[in-house]
């Protein structure tokens, strides 16, 4: 997962705050490279899906985990690793999200877990980075790729060293297996095919 490439701003701008995002310049990128875990408390995992066929109904999962390999001298070396609990899944309807938790759906029970591992890294140029693995759900393992932003680095108030990343991505659910659906008597479905990911990750450096 690349994080290479920011141009550097006034030194003085970029140390009036501690908890503001830190633009890096080629010379620091090197120092970024690292291991890091992800803070679910200040990220987000969520999901849009259209609702027979006039809306858009979001979600998010709310337990997972998750750690990055960041390369700052070789991007194609970094790596991400991710681990969701599917219980976890909140669409702000209990009965939906129970829905979504059944056989029809995820089957949680039997899957408790859906994972991503990277498989490939690219710098596309400027802050923008597409991070390509296996995502697992239902015990179906098919390619996904992901569309990224590095949104800086910082040292947040408690010392901690920070990375932030903003993603998206698209999937049809159908190739993991997810087919359940029911016909509108005006035409169409009651749920989409696509769905779409998207990702606000910030991640602390390991100790050491």
């Amino acid at each position: 997962m690349g994080i290479f490439g920011r141009k550097s701003d006034d030194t003085t701008a970029r140390t009036a705050t501690l908890t503001a995002a830190t633009p890096v310049g080629a010379a620091d990128l090197a120092a970024l490279t690292g291991d890091y875990t992800i803070d679910p408390a200040h990220s987000t995992i969520g999901f849009v899906a259209r609702h027979a066929m006039v809306t858009n109904v979001k979600g998010r999962f709310s337990e997972f985990t998750g750690s990055l390999r960041l390369d700052g001298t070789d991007p194609a070396r970094s790596a991400a690793s991710l681990d969701v609990t599917m219980d976890s899944i909140d669409t702000g309807s209990a009965d939906r999200d129970g829905h979504l938790k059944s056989a029809d759906f995820f089957r949680t029970e039997e899957f408790p877990t859906m994972t991503f591992r990277s498989t490939r890294a690219q710098a596309l140029g400027g802050d923008d980075y597409r991070i390509t693995g296996d995502l697992t759900i239902l015990g179906v393992t098919k390619p996904l790729t992901i569309d990224l932003e590095f949104n800086g680095s910082a040292k947040d108030p408690f010392g901690n060293e920070r990375v932030g990343f903003e993603g998206k991505a698209e999937i049809l659910r159908s190739e993991w297996g997810l087919t359940w659906n029911a016909a509108l008597e005006t035409g169409g479905v009651l749920v989409s095919d696509k769905i779409k990911l998207n990702f606000d990750i910030s991640a602390v450096r390991n100790a050491g």
